[in-house]
């Protein structure tokens, strides 16, 4: 069965303030629409404000002065936050450590820490170290002299290429690829001269990796992706690239070599980076935005090529007029 909370315990749980009945408990999250006397849901935009009128909800997660409807409140500075820790509380429960599972294939030399779990069908190269309450899951590979830190999980069929370190907390998620060799070739005549890859992928503490991403070694030092960014799904990071700390990388970015990426940039769907250039902190860059060059720290871009967001607008809204 479900745990239930009453709303001062979650109220207690998320700093916030309960407007009516602290002892109703619930058991659960569901949208404004669906949610049911024993659920919880929540108001991030006052877009939508009308539908706590509507809600049969328990409670609604919500920022204070907004109209609570005559509905239980839990009043928070971060409703979509909130959500989020109760979502972690309700649904997401630790599993237990099974340690190395039969068919699981581990080299030489390998180094594994406490309340780890090592599924079938995990490959693991020699002189690999891994840290305490980590999760490999079925498939992963994980080449020769990696090191992973504590309470990383690996998901199904993730790549960890030749002494790559990643660092605590991270997820890399079911298919992406760390280390993979970065793009150089030399030409000959007219063909082309491989140049080996002989660098590695860093990834700092809390970083999170989308499936089917791929972030290339450097071709003689390090791809380094700092601590606490966020990589979606399908995304591309060239050699010696540089993330910066607490990112926002979203889905078919692709990252040329050498660039370097403030902190706390977000870069939308499908945006391009030209290599060799670098991006201030604090940057935000609109979809299907192309970047040629370097762009100033603290400043918002749009438009391929790029220019500054509002200068965008104008240009589109300018732009729907022509004949």
């Amino acid at each position: 069965m479900p745990q239930t909370k009453t709303l001062k315990e979650l109220a207690d749980y998320l700093g916030g303030v309960v407007k009516g009945d602290e002892t109703c408990r619930v058991n659960g999250l569901a949208p404004l629409e669906a949610a049911g006397p024993d659920k919880v849901t929540f108001l991030a935009n006052p877009r939508y404000a009308a539908k706590v009128a509507e809600t049969g909800a328990g409670a609604v997660l919500m920022a204070p002065g907004c109209d609570n409807y005559g509905r239980n409140v839990i009043e928070v500075a971060n409703p979509y936050l909130a959500f989020a820790k109760l979502l972690t509380l309700f649904y997401v429960q630790p599993q237990p450590p099974l340690g190395v599972l039969p068919e699981a294939c581990l080299g030489n030399n390998v180094s594994l820490g406490n309340d780890i779990t090592i599924h079938p069908g995990v490959v693991i190269g020699d002189n690999v170290t891994i840290g305490d309450r980590c999760v490999v899951h079925p498939g992963a590979v994980v080449y020769s002299g990696v090191t992973i830190g504590d309470d990383t999980v690996v998901h199904a069929n993730a790549v960890i290429r030749e002494r790559c370190r990643i660092g605590n907390r991270c997820v890399i998620q079911p298919g992406a690829v760390i280390g993979s060799d970065g793009f150089g070739y030399a030409p000959d005549g007219r063909g082309w001269y491989r140049i080996p890859q002989i660098g590695i992928v860093v990834l700092e503490d809390d970083v999170e990796i989308g499936a089917n991403t791929t972030i290339d070694r450097a071709a003689l030092e390090v791809t380094l992706i700092r601590r606490g960014t966020k990589i979606d799904n399908l995304v591309q990071i060239a050699h010696n690239c540089q993330i910066g700390e607490d990112g926002m990388i979203c889905s078919q970015v692709g990252i040329s070599g050498s660039s370097k990426i403030g902190n706390h940039v977000t870069l939308a769907g499908q945006v391009g980076v030209v290599g060799h250039i670098t991006i201030g902190d604090n940057v935000m860059v609109g979809a299907k935005s192309g970047v040629p060059n370097s762009l100033e720290a603290n400043a918002g871009y749009s438009g391929y090529p790029i220019q500054p967001h509002k200068e965008w607008l104008k240009s589109m809204a300018v732009l729907a007029k022509l004949p």
